[in-house]
């Protein structure tokens, strides 16, 4: 178990921010997500953290938020109640935990049960004094054994799950001496990538619920439990070339699940509709920013009943990329609503391409990492990851593949009973 002994401090950027009145306006698409919380979990051997101080570990942060200054800021809400983020410098915060059990114990245990995670990344939320909530935790946990875990908790309103990586990752490579040989640059925002409903009760990617004021906090209907299932080389092998066409390991994993859940939720009917959310374009040099795309695959067929090629097929070539403004996100300004994006619809989101292997300490990749969102709507985010690899230089398909879901506490048993069955027919 976890020490009650928690340690918390915070770590600032090496200068004052050029500006001293900067802010940084925030997208509709970044205010979409302002409810949601990512977090990754990063697993260290002792040989690669022997000898390592907190000390240490917090001064490549120093330059790392002189960088990513956005990180370091606080919301605040302009004349007409819209957030943003005002780069004040006021830092990061940092949380001490040490753990009396053995990191390899605690992963064996924690490949059956992912509550294990629970407690390794700070459990995150803004507000309800929003002005003075950390955009950013990193907690470091040491275990007995000398080994070490990193958890990030990432406001989701700061950037996507590649914004989140690519920061951590730029530590490591600071604590390394390799420093970002330019500037980074703060992304050009689009148009939001949401589609105009033809009528008012068209749902999108995006679900609207009651405004939470200063306490961001999802609303659920039920309790939401995590769960990371491991795929392995050899069946995804044998799941990709069971495939008439060549397909990616997110798409048939995806269309798995899909059909799965289907089975599983009481109204099929509302599975009829997902939302698949894929990357855009490289993060390393940029500002944090939200630009995930966004598109919805619907199938005008029952799911329960379709072949896993169908699904695919549906998700490869039929996904519609959502363009335009909604009339619905006029809510945003006035603050009169909310909106949630992973859940709203069943959403599958593909970090296949994500870096999560890249922080590295002392050389070192991580044994383990794994990312999971928090603050999902009642319908589910499916997450696809790469697997881990336990420092073999091998092609992500070799590592094969994590899937963590964050679902109803009721359906993740039944998916994992569904999944035993569905994956010994594939």
């Amino acid at each position: 178990m976890i020490s009650t002994g928690l340690r918390l401090s915070s770590v600032v950027p090496a200068t004052v921010t050029a500006e001293q009145n900067m802010v940084h306006e925030l997208t509709d698409m970044d205010l979409a997500m302002k409810l949601h919380y990512i977090e990754g979990l990063y697993f260290f051997k002792s040989d690669a953290v022997e000898g390592l101080t907190i000390y240490d570990l917090k001064k490549p942060m120093f330059h790392l938020l002189q960088l990513q200054f956005t990180a370091s800021g606080r919301i605040r809400r302009s004349e007409t109640g819209r957030p943003f983020i005002k780069c004040n410098d006021s830092g990061v915060r940092i949380v001490e935990a040490y753990s009396e059990e053995a990191m390899d114990q605690w992963l064996a245990m924690a490949m059956e049960d992912s509550s294990r995670f629970d407690g390794l990344t700070y459990n995150q939320a803004l507000g309800p004094d929003l002005g003075f909530s950390p955009l950013v935790f990193l907690q470091f946990t040491w275990f007995k054994c000398g080994g070490m875990s990193v958890g990030l908790s990432w406001a989701n309103v700061l950037g996507d799950a590649f914004s989140a990586s690519a920061f951590i990752n730029m530590l490591g490579k600071i604590m390394a001496g390799h420093l970002p040989l330019k500037p980074l640059h703060v992304p050009v925002p689009g148009k939001p990538e949401f589609p105009a409903p033809s009528t008012p009760n068209t749902s999108s990617s995006l679900k609207r619920v009651d405004s939470v004021g200063d306490y961001w906090v999802t609303p659920n209907n039920c309790k939401m439990r995590k769960h990371t299932f491991h795929v392995s080389a050899k069946k995804l092998d044998h799941l990709l070339s069971n495939q008439s066409t060549k397909f990616s390991a997110f798409e048939v994993l995806s269309a798995i699940i899909w059909k799965s859940l289907s089975k599983i939720k009481e109204n099929s009917a509302q599975t009829r509709r997902v939302t698949i959310c894929t990357n855009s374009h490289e993060r390393e040099y940029e500002i944090p920013s939200n630009n995930m795309v966004l598109s919805t695959v619907e199938a005008d067929f029952l799911v329960t009943e379709a072949d896993v090629s169908e699904l695919v097929e549906l998700i490869l070539n039929r996904r519609a990329e959502e363009k335009g403004i909604v009339e619905e996100m006029k809510g945003l300004e006035s603050g009169s609503s909310d909106f949630i994006a992973y859940g709203a619809n069943l959403a599958f989101v593909n970090l296949e391409e994500a870096e999560i292997y890249g922080l590295e300490l002392k050389g070192q990749k991580p044994v383990y990492a794994n990312y999971c969102i928090n603050g999902v709507g009642d319908e589910g985010v499916v997450l696809v990851l790469p697997g881990p690899n336990y420092g073999k230089e091998e092609a992500n398909i070799r590592g094969g593949r994590l899937v963590t879901v964050v679902l109803p506490e009721n359906e993740v048993a039944q998916l994992k009973t569904e999944l035993q069955r569905e994956w010994s027919t594939a």
